[in-house]
């Protein structure tokens, strides 16, 4: 099909069938759900806690599951790692966490999209010509622009994964990139939550309404939000100007 006749989203999502299903799912879902978590942050951070050294093991294993499936997103649990392990226990257990999650999710993608979206690429010359950017680059070109594709903090990671599923990145080049592009983000809200953590105890808060009831605890929240806001759209740009000499290159 020439990029001159246009498909409409609907013609698309018929075109995609499950796959299509799935990407509205694995954009919606994370979100409500990662809402939720947070409201019952209390509640989950002292059944972990109760679960001695294999709380981090729960965790893992729970992200992994539930990030993988599209349910849950990063952000909420990276936070919930730095709440209850810290630094120390937080990022490596969200870095396992979030690599094996796509690990779950590629394969949950290659099954659910199948040739669907490689067919629909080959019939639209600027998608090919993306996908060919993407992916046809050698080892080494596609491993750099693919992690800087993660980097971006408002890169969904669940629609992510069956994006570089559905175009067949390979493992060897989809497994590193997830775990490198994803940590600075990753590891700037378990920071977050290890630091809101530090301070709700400070102040005998066992979760975040609590704190945030607090007299200073709105301020000390939205400070501390407004800064890793701040931080996180410098990491963006910086991402996507890389990306951009990238593909240019």
């Amino acid at each position: 099909m020439n990029d001159s006749q246009r498909p409409t989203l609907i013609s698309v999502l018929k075109e995609l069938g499950p796959a299509g299903v799935l990407g509205i799912a694995w954009v919606t879902v994370p979100v409500i759900a990662g809402f939720t978590l947070l409201f019952a942050l209390g509640p989950v951070a002292l059944l972990l806690e109760s679960q001695g050294s294999w709380g981090i093991v729960i965790y893992i294993l729970v992200f992994m599951i539930t990030s993988g499936c599209g349910i849950l997103p990063t952000y909420a649990q990276a936070f919930l790692g730095g709440w209850v392990f810290g630094l120390t226990l937080g990022i490596p257990g969200a870095l396992v966490g979030f690599t094996g999650g796509s690990l779950i999710g590629y394969v949950i993608a290659r099954q659910v999209s199948r040739d669907r979206v490689e067919a629909l690429i080959k019939r639209h010359d600027k998608a090919s010509t993306i996908r060919d950017a993407l992916i046809g680059r050698g080892y080494a070109r596609t491993l750099g622009i693919v992690t800087l594709l993660r980097v971006p903090p408002n890169s969904p990671f669940a629609l992510t994964n069956l994006l570089l599923a559905s175009c067949r990145v390979p493992l060897k080049i989809y497994i590193p990139s997830v775990a490198v592009g994803m940590l600075p983000r990753t590891a700037l809200i378990v920071g977050f939550g290890a630091a809101a953590a530090t301070q709700a105890s400070n102040s005998g808060s066992t979760d975040i309404q609590s704190f945030i009831s607090e007299s200073n605890g709105p301020y000390v929240m939205i400070g501390g939000l407004i800064l890793l806001l701040g931080i996180l759209a410098l990491l963006n740009h910086i991402a996507n100007r890389a990306l951009e000499r990238a593909s240019r290159s």
